[in-house]
């Protein structure tokens, strides 16, 4: 279990997986969003056009690839440390912020990329939607995220 006195250490350090895991989860969910919205866009023909000619279609999703891949790093990271035995408490919560905040915006961008449909059951983005909330929230607020990487990495004083 750990050296004595040393518990609540072994515990915090258990709980990075889990973060890990909460992360690679979300990218995933933005990822699928992202591949429903890019679809919808190639096929949704107005004015004689795919909406996906459209820059300010485009951009939002190219966007929400290019965070969705940064997360996707980080989160390769803290599992590696998390592997090698090292600690990984700032990286497995960046992980879990920065996937859940991209997938987030992925799938709120795949709402609105697909406008009235996205509320449509048949095309699934407002279940990705709805889903991925749980991805921001738990299993640690982005909140208290930010508090840990502020004392632990930055150095700030404790803010609670």
């Amino acid at each position: 279990m750990g050296e004595e006195g040393q518990g609540f250490r072994c515990l915090l350090h258990g709980l990075n997986p889990e973060r890990v895991m909460i992360a690679a989860e979300a990218v995933g969910i933005g990822r699928q969003a992202l591949a429903r919205a890019v679809t919808y866009a190639k096929e949704r023909i107005v004015f004689g056009r795919p909406i996906g000619q459209n820059q300010g279609i485009q951009h939002p999703l190219a966007e929400n690839w290019m965070e969705l891949e940064a997360a996707w790093l980080m989160v390769l990271r803290a599992a590696a440390l998390y592997d090698a035995g090292e600690p990984c408490g700032a990286e497995a919560n960046a992980a879990k912020y920065l996937a859940a905040e991209a997938a987030f915006k992925a799938c709120e961008r795949a709402v609105m990329t697909l406008g009235g449909m996205g509320y449509a059951a048949e095309y699934g983005v407002e279940r990705l939607f709805r889903e991925v909330l749980i991805n921001r929230i738990a299993p640690v607020s982005p909140e208290l995220i930010k508090c840990f990487i502020a004392e632990r990495v930055l150095g700030l004083p404790k803010s609670y």
